[in-house]
């Protein structure tokens, strides 16, 4: 198992710099559903993926989960993405779930087919190597829930609505959601949540410890979205592959025993041993200055 993990924890990829773009998948007509920023001046270091499908209440449908898949395989192989923040366009809502009205038109192995792809999505996302926050202004149903579920961390704003609500339509939560709610609450209240496919609001779900952080909405409906900015900045001056491997070492040593989290704990320290950021940072301990991090 060690030599198997020792394979698998690598460090991260040299540098290669993304251009900010808005994304289609091929094939897609009409304007794509999401757009990726990198920001520049003292935000750089972190990426926004901007979900902007308003006729849709941002439903994941094949055109947007094909747009994020795309968007996510460019850049994690981008080292000064720092921090990744998923946000929305369309004010009141995060993510209304799945396209339940695309879902309708597809045979019964199309919708196996794309639930399969759905859950793939969150899965690409929880295995993003950066830190990712989901910022919920609105609405955060069924798939959306379980998409903010896939980042590390999550912010709501008050007026936000969130829930698992996929018993009240005849279904169970398939992209996730069984697994990572548990996970974040314990079962027994992830069972109730799931059962009884209720909604909560943003300060209800700070209460539950669904999210990080709730803060009051504002009159632009953005207030979620600079709240994760803000928890992004406190980020980007943090080592960065000290930061990667912190997650990768939280992230596989929940699914193991306590023993065989420690081993893996050591390998992730023993990979950031040999960085200049290690060196750099002792040096400015010894200095009594900020140190000056590169990722390397």
């Amino acid at each position: 198992m060690l030599r198997a993990l020792t394979s698998a924890l690598r460090l991260p990829r040299p540098w290669r710099p993304l251009q900010t773009r808005s994304c289609a998948s091929d094939g897609a007509a009409g304007d794509p559903e999401i757009q990726v920023r990198a920001l520049a001046g003292p935000d750089q270091g972190i990426t926004e993926i901007l979900m902007n499908r308003p006729s849709a209440r941002n439903a994941l449908g094949n055109v947007l989960v094909s747009e994020l898949l795309e968007a996510l395989a460019r850049l994690r192989e981008d080292q000064q993405v720092r921090v990744l923040l998923f946000r929305s366009g369309v004010k009141g809502v995060f993510c209304a779930g799945a396209d339940l009205k695309e879902r309708e038109q597809m045979s019964e192995a199309e919708v196996g087919i794309f639930v399969q792809r759905l859950r793939g999505l969150m899965n690409e996302i929880a295995a993003f190597p950066a830190p990712t926050i989901a910022a919920m202004d609105g609405f955060a149903l069924g798939g959306g829930l379980e998409l903010a579920l896939a980042c590390d961390l999550r912010v709501a704003a008050s007026s936000a609505v969130m829930g698992l609500i996929e018993t009240t339509r005849g279904l169970l939560p398939g992209a996730g959601g069984t697994q990572r709610l548990p996970r974040c609450l314990g079962v027994a209240l992830a069972k109730e949540l799931i059962f009884t496919g209720r909604r909560l609001s943003g300060a209800q779900a700070q209460a539950l410890g669904l999210v990080n952080h709730t803060v009051p909405q504002n009159e632009e409906g953005n207030a979620a979205y600079h709240r994760a900015r803000a928890l992004a900045q406190e980020i980007l001056p943090q080592a960065p592959i000290a930061v990667r491997l912190g997650k990768v070492a939280i992230d596989r040593g929940m699914d193991v025993d306590i023993a065989s989290g420690m081993a893996i704990e050591g390998i992730c320290y023993a990979q950031n041993i040999p960085t200049q950021d290690r060196l750099e940072g002792m040096a400015a301990f010894r200095e009594k200055r900020p140190p000056r991090f590169v990722g390397k």
